[in-house]
């Protein structure tokens, strides 16, 4: 799931532990890879957040459990479930408060 949020010149490292996220680093493609664990490593909600000028796109999905094979990057993620949309909700809710 993609939404986007308008940017206020947030410092999206402090943004991303406002809503209960741990950076991990960044891509290749410049977006923070961030992660919050639903107790344990697995399950877990996973957040890529791109910066703009104007707008931060998050894209969120829930990884089911850990990549079978070394090097893989399959995980059963779940992208657009009830669970995942409540997840979005919460993220906007805690933002845009």
């Amino acid at each position: 799931m993609i939404f986007k949020i308008y940017n206020k010149n947030y410092n999206v490292q402090a943004l991303v532990r406002q809503i209960g996220y741990r950076p991990l680093g960044y891509t290749e493609k410049r977006e923070l890879n961030c992660v919050r664990p639903l107790g344990g490593d697995y399950p877990r909600f996973h957040v890529y957040l791109m910066e703009a000028p104007d707008i931060i796109t998050v894209s969120i999905h829930l990884d089911q459990k850990r990549p079978v094979y070394e090097g893989a990057t399959a995980h059963s993620g779940d992208y657009e479930s009830d669970v995942v949309q409540g997840e979005a909700q919460r993220i906007k809710d805690l933002i845009l408060r």
